[in-house]
């Protein structure tokens, strides 16, 4: 079991570091990989907001990876709100960074994929407690 669940967090890790990589990466790297353009976002799902779903989807990914992981850690306080900082700096950061831009419907999808799997994490520790 130990070893299933380092595993897991290596994956975590190395999910918050590729977040950080395509956030910071000036240009799409994944626009690149799939369409071999860098100026072009994939969109999971089309809709109205651009990519804000694809944000909202790997944020909630990677907090409910971490937060199930240390759930029962006496750090789970920290990755909460290392989560939350980190969903708002990397979106403010690409306003400095070229070919990226700054947009506020994917900062409301960052919060709101790291608020929903908080949200659901607190949910179960309430509900298993009984």
């Amino acid at each position: 079991m130990d070893k299933v669940i380092s595993s897991l967090k290596f994956i975590f890790h190395l999910s918050v570091l590729f977040l950080i990589v395509i956030s910071l990466f000036p240009g799409s790297l994944l626009g690149f990989f799939l369409y071999g353009d860098f100026g072009r976002q994939p969109d999971i799902i089309d809709n109205p907001f651009g990519t804000a779903i694809n944000h909202f989807i790997y944020y909630f990914y990677v907090s409910m990876l971490g937060l199930c992981l240390y759930l029962k850690n006496l750090n789970f306080q920290r990755l909460v709100y290392g989560l939350f900082l980190l969903s708002i700096i990397l979106e403010i950061l690409q306003i400095i960074i070229p070919n990226r831009a700054f947009e506020i419907y994917d900062i409301f999808a960052n919060f709101a994929g790291v608020l929903v799997a908080y949200l659901l994490v607190v949910i179960y520790k309430f509900w298993s407690k009984t």
